[in-house]
């Protein structure tokens, strides 16, 4: 700027501008200590840009509970239908914890309802003698404790194969965990020759049909597998690393993050989410076999798209898991009421899929306008 430039600047010069002069055209004037329409709309849209997959969610959570409670009002809207669902969604949703888990950290775990059913048959050949020949361990009580620790370590067994294929022999996940479903299940079938085991003690069936305080014991399983796994993701080193590990692998490394360690370290966890499934699902039905549960895998992966969490990675959290599980539990109730097939439901389930990643797209998209 030259020297008569300078000068022609009032600002410059300290003279007063005429106060009555006006912004140019399409400017908005700055008034002190009041807010423009403008930042006004910013400032809503910079608090709901962050949840507009949470509010899109929530919104079609609500809309299926009130179709649901429309079409079936008498059914749907009893106490006894809700404490069938309470039952019902804590195994899914453990399952979904796991794969919350492996997603955040840029990887898949397709092995969950194998090691779920693998876990589960062990603990139910320890319950009914069929691996002591035919009495149970040092009697009921021995027999549960013994039936717990063999499905956990089976699981963390099973979570650290995934882990070391994956991190140390750098498989690609889906690939890994493909074969180990393969694997686990046909250990199932091997174990119990494609048949069911059933007849448990009615204290362990207590922990899939039992209530403590009036409240269902799967439920209590579920609240303290949400808690635990929000901490895990969102409250310790382990779950940063996880995410930063899915959001940038090169930069995790290059950070000094062990990676193997991460991944390994990840899948153990869900392969004891996945045990603890396993044991809830044959306390609730009283029985064991290797393809029980065969439409949680798909499920479970639906439920932590629909929850937000990024299939690529490093983005994802409990609570839109936790609503997610909500809607599709209310889906599956109201479908059962209507006598929809099983093949319907997995039709709509797709349907319902495309539906949320449409709504959420556009909405986002509005958000960013």
């Amino acid at each position: 700027m030259n020297e008569s430039e300078k000068g022609s600047d009032p600002l410059r010069r300290g003279q007063k501008t005429n106060e009555n002069d006006s912004p140019p055209k399409g400017q908005t004037p700055f008034r002190i200590g009041s807010i423009s329409p403008i930042e006004s709309r910013d400032g809503l849209l910079s608090i709901l840009r962050p949840h507009g997959s949470d509010l899109t969610l929530v919104a079609l959570t609500v809309a299926v509970f009130v179709t649901m409670s429309v079409l079936n009002p008498g059914r749907f809207l009893s106490a006894v239908n809700f404490q069938s669902m309470a039952f019902q969604f804590p195994e899914l949703a453990l399952l979904s914890f796991a794969m919350l888990l492996a997603m955040l950290s840029g990887g898949i775990d397709l092995s969950v309802v194998a090691i779920a059913n693998l876990c589960g048959i062990l603990a139910a050949m320890i319950l009914t003698g069929e691996l002591s020949g035919g009495e149970p361990l040092g009697g009921t009580a021995t027999s549960m404790v013994l039936a717990v620790v063999v499905a956990v370590v089976c699981g963390a067994f099973c979570g650290s194969l995934n882990g070391l294929l994956i991190s140390r022999l750098e498989v690609s996940p889906i690939l890994a965990t493909l074969g180990t479903m393969q694997l686990f299940a046909g250990a199932g079938l091997v174990l119990t020759r494609g048949r069911a085991v059933h007849g448990f003690p009615e204290s362990f069936l207590a922990l899939g049909n039992g209530s403590l305080w009036g409240v269902p014991v799967p439920f209590l399983f579920f609240a303290v597998a949400a808690v635990l796994v929000w901490l895990l993701s969102s409250r310790t080193t382990l779950g940063i690393q996880m995410r930063l590990l899915g959001t940038n692998p090169t930069a995790a490394l290059f950070s000094g993050i062990r990676v193997n360690r991460v991944l390994f370290r990840t899948y153990v966890i869900t392969g004891v989410l996945a045990a603890v499934t396993g044991l809830l699902m044959i306390a609730r039905t009283n029985s064991a076999k290797a393809d029980y549960g065969s439409s949680y895998l798909l499920q479970s992966i639906l439920v932590v798209v629909l929850g937000g969490v990024n299939p690529a990675g490093g983005f994802g959290h409990v609570r839109g898991v936790c609503v997610a599980v909500l809607a599709l539990q209310f889906l599956a109730s109201g479908f059962s009421m209507l006598h929809f097939s099983n093949f319907a439901k997995e039709f709509i389930w797709g349907v319902f899929l495309l539906l949320f990643m449409m709504m959420n797209q556009i909405s986002n998209r509005r958000l960013n306008q």
